[in-house]
Order: C-alpha cells, then structure tokens, then sequence
C-alpha cells in the first residue's frame, strides 16, 4: 500500500474529503501537513497518561487514608478497659473510621462469652473459614448472625480468624458492610487483617471467665 501511494499520489492529496476525515491537509503538490493528526494522537497520549496518573495518585491517596485510620483505630483498641469495652471500640471504630454497617468480634463455646462479643457454637469458624483458612471475604449469607440489629443492613463481610483463646475455642473478627462490593473475594485483607490481629493481642490482657 505504501508503494502504490507513493507511485499515485494524487489518490490521497487531490481527494479533500478523505484528507478532511484523516484529520489532514494538503499544502502543495504532493505535500501532506500531518502536524494536526500528529498534534490530535500526542494530546490524546497526553490524555491516557494524565488520567493513569491522576487515578494513581487517588488509589495513593487512599491507601494512605485507610492506613492512617486503621492505625488510629489500633491506638483506640489498645485502650480498651476490658472485653465488652473492646468489642465496643470495634464497632464503633468501623462504622465511624471505616464506614461499615458494623464489626464484631466473636468466641466459640463450650465456656463463658465476654459481655459484647458473639457466641459462635464449636467448630463454626472452620465451616466459615475452611479448616485451615485465615479469612474469607465476599457477600454476607443467611445465618451468620454475627452484626446483631444491624443483620439486615450486611451485604458483604471480611471474616478473619483469631488465635484460639484456648486450646480449643477459636475466635473470629467480623466486619461488615452496606455494600455488596464492600468486601469481595478478590480483595486484599491486609488491614482488617491488621486489626484483628490488634484485637486477638488486646483481648489477651483479661481472662475469660464462665
């Protein structure tokens, strides 16, 4: 094709429309000015990678956002006073810091639940979480119950595991949100992850008492 142009010139500069619609403009015999197709594709590069940098910058931003929040929600916890006041905080910090519908922190039985947290019956976080899993994200299901009141309002949730309290009572950090891609499968975990590690090594100042 380049050769046959070159050998009939006059099928692209005599035809004003075609050059109209390539964005070109003859200026002489068999002279093409390309500086406005070539001006044209430069902004338009200019454009991609304004917005790939701009949408960079907000996902920085973000992150940066959301780590803050999650180490002031971590000073917060380590606060707590005890069980209940912990669980508390959780929640509280969650739906203020993180806009969650709620967070909870939960036991398995046989034995004593601290006032504030779930009971869980034995062996339910290995059927949320698989037998060895650590967490599991994506839409929230019929019979977790773990957001109380707020049930309801759950669309998706992060469940992480938490070390055992004992031998055999393993505990779960729940978090909850309004949306259904609040929390999905492909999403990292690292800063719930983060906090309910806070939670686990917070909780471990009180005995629990049945």
């Amino acid at each position: 094709m380049r050769d046959w142009l070159k050998a009939h010139p006059e099928t692209l500069v005599e035809d004003r429309t075609l050059l109209e619609e390539l964005g070109l403009k003859a200026t002489g015999r068999n002279v093409v000015e390309f500086g406005k197709a070539a001006l044209t594709r430069l902004e338009a590069v200019i454009e991609r990678e304004t917005g790939a940098r701009q949408r960079i910058e907000a996902v920085a931003r973000a992150n940066f956002a959301a780590q803050t929040q999650t180490h002031v929600t971590a000073l917060d916890l380590m606060e707590a006073r005890n069980h209940a006041d912990l669980a508390r905080r959780l929640d509280a910090a969650a739906q203020a810091r993180f806009g969650l519908v709620a967070a909870a922190a939960a036991l398995e039985k046989p034995g004593g639940v601290p006032f504030g947290w779930r009971a869980l019956e034995p062996g339910r976080v290995d059927q949320l979480l698989g037998e060895d899993g650590l967490h599991w994200l994506g839409p929230n299901f019929d019979g977790l119950s773990l957001f109380g009141p707020t049930e309801d309002q759950v669309k998706s949730v992060a469940l992480i595991r938490m070390a055992p309290f004992t031998p055999h009572r393993t505990a779960l950090c729940a978090f909850g949100s309004g949306e259904a891609e609040g929390f999905t499968r492909d999403m990292g975990c690292e800063l719930v992850a983060f906090v309910a590690r806070v939670v686990e090594r917070t909780a471990e100042r009180w005995p629990i008492l049945d």
